[in-house]
């Protein structure tokens, strides 16, 4: 079916959102009333032996009906009432007065909820020259002087309830903004904290590591200074390896940090871009951890094969973890470190065989092994610490894998 785009245009919605229901029963209310007051003055100024008037009387009381979606198609509405009260104008000068407050409350609806400053202007326009010429030959209604008084007082209520709408309609978008803004605010203060336990983390994770083997190193180096310089300066140059290794993280983690910043022109110029470490870099961590005294034996099952970059440096966090908390925690332990490539998952786990309590013992706060929880849960993962029935030491991670 062709419509024709002016009528298209009427027939658009004021607003898709849906009103609310105290408005749509003002605006029944309101059309009922209008209906029952035009129905009976009909019946009171053209009584039933006119029988002129019986083929138009059962129409008068549906005049003001549409005025319950003067909201929702406010134009369309006023085109509707207007041409039904020209009708009975035409066919009655005074019956016509009663519904020209219909015209009236749907002019203000076309101009208060109308879209498209022409159609409404030339709504508007027809509406007043369609007063003009209703009221301009209409006889004074026969009603009681206390029927013409709340006549009256119809449009000046209805306008007071629109306007009373309106500003509920203000004061509900307000508090509306108001708790948006406060939940943005609440979203950020949140995003804020994650990110200061990202942070937290990653650093944890960088420098305890290198800085305990640095401690232990430099403390052996200090004591065997005098009887053996030649092993003093290996302790010594593990010390710088493990100093410099500090620092490349560190440079990678800041960088990161400070890309959205300070590179957002060019993010490579001071931001270290290269990968995190992941499984393929334990065999240097070992060595590390070796050169500081603590013997560990790697065991590798499974078929290894490429995991996410995500998934692979939570599972070098864990290794990295329990080794140093077995160089600051358990002096003279020996240490094992098994990678297990299952189908499904992929299985960490770090044992010690326990050994004696060094001066760094007091100094955890068990920070580490939260935010390795913390990193494990993001990929589905789960980690299990306890000591062994046999003595030492045990950290397992399991983590979720993808079958290919």
């Amino acid at each position: 079916m062709i419509i024709h785009p002016t009528v298209r245009r009427l027939l658009v919605p004021a607003d898709a959102r849906p009103l609310p229901p105290r408005s749509l029963a003002f605006d029944a209310a309101l059309a009922l009333f209008l209906a029952l007051a035009a129905g009976r003055y009909a019946s009171i100024a053209h009584g039933p032996d006119e029988t002129a008037w019986k083929g138009l009387l059962p129409l008068v009381p549906f005049v003001p009906l549409p005025l319950v979606l003067r909201r929702r198609h406010p134009l369309a509405v006023l085109w509707a009432v207007l041409p039904a009260a020209l009708l009975l104008h035409r066919a009655s000068e005074d019956i016509a007065y009663t519904l020209g407050e219909a015209v009236i409350i749907a002019a203000y609806s076309a101009a208060a909820y109308g879209r498209g400053r022409r159609p409404v202007l030339l709504s508007l326009a027809a509406a007043t020259a369609a007063l003009v010429v209703v009221f301009g030959a209409a006889k004074l209604p026969h009603f009681p002087n206390s029927v013409i008084a709340v006549l009256a007082m119809v449009p000046v209520l209805a306008v007071a309830w629109e306007l009373r709408m309106w500003r509920r309609r203000v004061d509900e978008e307000r508090e509306r903004r108001s708790d948006l803004e406060r939940a943005q605010l609440a979203a950020l203060e949140r995003a804020v904290e994650l990110e200061r336990a990202r942070i937290a983390r990653e650093l944890h994770d960088v420098v305890t590591h290198n800085v305990s083997m640095m401690t232990i190193q430099a403390g052996a180096a200090r004591k065997i200074l005098d009887t053996a310089p030649d092993r003093a300066r290996e302790a010594m140059s593990a010390v710088e390896a493990g100093g410099r290794a500090a620092m490349t993280e560190l440079r990678h983690v800041m960088g990161l940090l400070t890309i959205d910043s300070e590179t957002a022109e060019d993010p490579a110029a001071g931001a270290d871009l290269s990968p995190q470490p992941g499984l393929d870099r334990l065999d240097a961590l070992l060595d590390g951890v070796r050169r500081a005294g603590l013997p560990v034996a790697l065991t590798v099952r499974g078929e290894p094969r490429p995991v996410p970059s995500g998934v692979g440096l939570a599972a070098y966090r864990v290794v990295q973890e329990a080794l140093t908390n077995t160089v600051k925690h358990a002096g003279g332990a020996e240490a094992a470190v098994t990678v297990e490539y299952a189908p499904d998952r992929l299985r960490v786990e770090v044992v010690d065989s326990g050994g004696r309590r060094t001066g760094a013992a007091s100094t955890g706060n068990g920070r580490g092994l939260l935010g390795l929880r913390e990193r494990l849960a993001v990929y589905g993962g789960t980690l299990h610490t306890g000591p062994r029935t046999r003595g030492g030491y045990r950290v397992k991670a399991l983590i979720p894998l993808e079958i290919s």
